[in-house]
């Protein structure tokens, strides 16, 4: 099956993450050697400036935090940092790391809500990269790169460019910047790179398309296409080619849709092992429902395996009598028979009568099954990673 080749993955990043990785630097080996790796998404150098001197940049930990008199930037970064060349953000905190985050955080506000991606798009990209649904390179630079990006909450691109303490105030101020002409670039070539990813996801032929697999090559396409409906927001902060507007890239909602209708083509058969209580059994069935899949059939490929055990209790002095129920539900793809998604409740209830209290169990095991198994399948869905090997 397809692989996607490391720089792509690197590209598709979430929006959250500091993907700053430093400029070459002649002084600095590691830099370079980290430069060399990411050079193709971190072309050309930063404009110097204002005052003469470049404006470099660099990894958080290499920037020096100053003292004395307060820097320009702190209260007009414009007068330092060209508008026209960058988006600046000043954030401020009690330590460096809270002034860092909100200068950060600052940044990202300048974009809008729009850019400010769901915390479920970012988990589920950073997922499907760490569990090799989208095949990562052995390139431990990339590697890490990706790490700070997924753990760091900024825009790729961005960077602390200097940091100030406030003796008087004990205050540290930071101050993050985004280059528009890199940020162009880069987050062009990474639309377009997703854009590619996602044809690949959903090439595959009707029966692989008609699997639990084909779903989630359609649930990871709708979640690239997300993030790259973000990434053209922020081209529309520091400017793209044209048709690279939110409005000219497909929703991930597009791709949604087409995982609901492969659902209603994939029939899941509920097999009880006792035939009594068929309350169980129709339980199940509507939560498949609920979630878009048929029920039903003989020859299904995937199995809804439900397990039945209802026996009596009795306890000394007590007038009540008790029945302990418990079901064990595996969601089976038979083709290599393994378990996609097991599923146990257990309860007992009691009654003065036998018959009543079994009634009761099996009411209380209806409405757990009714109340909870939709929410623990729709989770698994959602995290279904596809196999792409």
């Amino acid at each position: 099956m397809f692989k996607i080749r490391y720089l792509a993955v690197l590209w598709v990043v979430p929006l959250i993450g500091c993907a700053g990785s430093p400029e070459p630097s002649r002084e600095d080996d590691a830099v370079a050697a980290a430069q060399a790796a990411v050079a193709a998404m971190d072309g050309g150098n930063r404009v110097p400036a204002q005052g003469g001197t470049p404006a470099r940049p660099s990894a958080s930990s290499s920037v020096k935090v100053r003292e004395g008199k307060e820097p320009t930037w702190v209260s007009t970064p414009d007068a330092v940092y060209d508008k026209n060349i960058f988006v600046t953000a000043v954030g401020y905190g009690i330590d460096r790391n809270q002034a860092e985050k909100d200068a950060l955080g600052r940044l990202v506000a300048v974009f809008g809500q729009s850019v400010q991606a769901d915390l479920k798009t970012i988990t589920s990209y950073s997922e499907a990269v760490f569990k090799g649904a989208v095949n990562v390179s052995e390139n431990t630079v990339v590697q890490n790169a990706i790490k700070t990006s997924a753990e760091m909450d900024s825009l790729i691109g961005a960077e602390i460019e200097d940091v100030w303490f406030d003796s008087k105030k004990n205050t540290y101020f930071a101050v993050a910047v985004l280059e528009k002409a890199k940020a162009s670039s880069l987050y062009t070539d990474m639309i377009r790179s997703n854009e590619r990813i996602i044809q690949d996801l959903i090439a595959m032929p009707l029966d692989e398309k008609q699997s639990l697999d084909g779903f989630s090559r359609y649930q990871l396409a709708a979640t690239i296409a997300d993030v790259n409906r973000v990434y053209a927001n922020v081209l529309t902060i520091v400017g793209g080619p044209s048709g690279m507007g939110s409005g000219e890239i497909k929703k991930g909602d597009t791709y949604r849709l087409e995982a609901m209708n492969i659902t209603k083509s994939i029939p899941i058969e509920v097999r009880v092992t006792d035939n009594r209580f068929n309350r169980i059994k129709d339980a199940f069935a509507s939560a498949l429902a609920k979630q878009g899949f048929r029920s039903g059939g003989t020859d299904s490929r995937y199995v809804l395996q439900v397990g039945v055990d209802f026996s009596s209790v009795e306890f000394p002095n007590q007038q009540n009598k008790f029945t302990r129920y418990t079901i064990d539900a595996n969601l089976i793809d038979t083709r290599d028979a393994s378990v996609l998604l097991p599923f146990n409740i257990n309860g007992r209830e009691g009654h003065i009568s036998l018959s009543e209290a079994e009634n009761r169990a099996v009411a209380a095991a209806e409405k757990k099954i009714n109340d909870t198994y939709g929410t623990v399948l729709s989770d698994y869905l959602v995290r279904l990673l596809p196999n792409t090997k």
